[in-house]
């Protein structure tokens, strides 16, 4: 029988990659989208059949990690075999803005997803989207004995998160699975985050568009990753036999400098003339290095990454550069 997967974020970056992934895999995918005045579908635009009743096998649904009783509905209605809870409150420096919000989404949302699997009694296999922010200041290599020790609402949130998905875990004996995931960009990121926001300066600047590009701290450390590849990581921990948590990382230290550098470099230009600083983009508490120890990964999933910052950077730019010169034809 056909396997049926949930995914909440699914309009997201990972969600986009993620229902590739598991369509490919003869799935039946059914994701949460919220409801807005302009449709936040793009990144599943080359689905374009399923964005129709006759389509592939995707599935979108209106809902809300706000209210519980949608969510019950949907998983009532679906029965799915596997749920990927992905949606989140993801931007780290926005989250000292909006503290509460964030709390209520990031942290809440995985309490009423999993209180309303319990509730329906739904057998199903539990993805919790974990996160290196969970980290914080606690000094690197990180991996899963690592002490949390976050540095933001957003890390706290997350964290709250992962305590309770560990909780339904032992209390309830459902299949829930944390993957604390380590920083996994590409070309469908967001423009804020700061590793897209320098490759679609690049491509800007590159094309004349812009001049100069502002950032905040370039000595942050960050190991980052694939976002297509990471998604895998996540697929597989559903089909382990028991459930446990997995660090996801490629155990590689890179600086915010680093990764402009090499985006830059990739089109010929030097970083130095266009890049600016702006104290607006620093957090109030910073997290100076994270570096993730995957080695639980590789030995219980066989997950290893391919994609390292120099070949993800110039990949990120190739796409930025395509759509910047695509837009002025």
């Amino acid at each position: 029988m056909t396997k049926k997967a949930f995914i909440t974020g699914l309009t997201g970056q990972d969600g986009s990659y993620l229902a590739e992934l598991l369509l490919d895999k003869g799935y039946e995918v059914h994701g949460v989208v919220r409801r807005a005045s302009t449709p936040n579908v793009e990144r599943l635009a080359h689905l374009s059949t399923a964005l129709h009743p006759a389509g592939s096998g995707l599935h979108l649904h209106y809902g809300d990690l706000t209210e519980s009783s949608r969510l019950m509905a949907l998983l009532q209605q679906i029965r799915p075999d596997e749920v990927y809870h992905l949606a989140a409150q993801t931007d780290v420096r926005a989250s000292f803005d909006q503290p509460e919000f964030t709390g209520d989404i990031t942290g809440m949302g995985t309490t009423r997803i999993l209180e309303a699997i319990r509730l329906i009694d739904l057998e199903c296999r539990f993805y919790q989207a974990s996160s290196s922010e969970m980290f914080g200041a606690s000094p690197p290599p990180q991996n899963e004995d690592t002490a949390f020790w976050p540095r933001s609402p957003y890390g706290a949130a997350k964290t709250y998160a992962y305590w309770v998905a560990r909780n339904y875990r032992e209390a309830h004996g459902m299949f829930v699975a944390n993957g604390i995931m380590f920083n996994h960009e590409s070309p469908r990121r967001g423009k804020a985050f700061v590793t897209r926001k320098i490759t679609h300066a690049v491509a800007r600047i590159k094309a004349g568009y812009d001049t100069e590009l502002y950032l905040g701290n370039l000595e942050a450390v960050r190991d980052w990753g694939y976002a297509k590849e990471y998604v895998e990581a996540m697929w597989l921990m559903l089909q382990a036999d028991e459930p446990s948590d997995y660090v996801i990382a490629t155990g590689t230290a890179h600086t915010v400098r680093d990764f402009a550098e090499q985006a830059f470099g990739h089109v010929g230009l030097d970083w130095q003339r266009y890049v600016r600083f702006d104290e607006r983009y620093l957090r109030p508490t910073e997290v100076d290095s994270l570096i993730g120890d995957a080695s639980k990964a590789a030995v219980e999933l066989g997950w290893k990454p391919k994609t390292l910052v120099p070949e993800l950077a110039s990949l990120m730019v190739e796409e930025d550069l395509k759509s910047v010169l695509a837009q002025r034809s």
